[in-house]
């Protein structure tokens, strides 16, 4: 059942994919946290505990399971965000059409996620432009913005990459080389 749960969330994960869809049930871990969850609720109202020795060895292994899984629910709350927000700019010909910039690295070194947003609500769609780091060999991120009617421009320190956004659907083209 947890899997039926998890698959449309892995789904719109990808490019093109539904945001709230991702945003709810793309969470394998407390998926799998509730699964249990309710494994053990479902064992300790079926089962009979026959002896003390019994019911002695299924506390030791509630507490077992819940200094273990309490912790680890409260660092997928805390670390499930999908990183920091760097930079956010509305298409000004298409407001619903959103360039956001996402810091997703845990570590010192920066990772930049670039997407576009469209649509709003529960029909909105996230559209991976790409992913900017310094061991990628595009060099480092600088900044992504809207540079025409319909087109974003993605500048890293060693390439420029322009990107076409069909005006009805949102959904970017193919990226080219821009000029430096």
């Amino acid at each position: 059942m947890t899997l039926l749960a998890y698959l449309p969330g892995c789904q719109a994960s990808r490019s093109g994919g539904l945001v709230e869809v991702e945003r709810w049930f793309n969470r394998p871990v407390l998926l799998i946290g509730a699964a249990v969850l309710l494994i053990v609720v479902s064992v300790v109202v079926e089962f009979e505990f026959r002896s003390r020795w019994s019911q002695i060895g299924f506390a030791a292994v509630l507490v077992a399971l819940g200094f273990v899984g309490l912790p680890i629910a409260l660092l997928s709350f805390a670390m499930g965000e999908d990183g920091r927000a760097v930079d956010r700019k509305a298409d000004p010909n298409h407001p619903d059409h959103v360039l956001t910039a996402t810091d997703i690295a845990f570590s010192i070194d920066p990772v930049y996620r670039v997407e576009l947003l469209t649509g709003s609500g529960w029909s909105a769609r996230h559209w991976d432009l790409g992913v900017w780091e310094e061991a990628g060999g595009r060099g480092f991120f600088k900044s992504a913005k809207w540079s025409g009617a319909d087109e974003i421009t993605v500048f890293a320190e060693k390439e420029t990459t322009v990107f076409t956004v069909d005006p009805v659907s949102g959904r970017p083209g193919e990226p080219r080389a821009g000029a430096r």
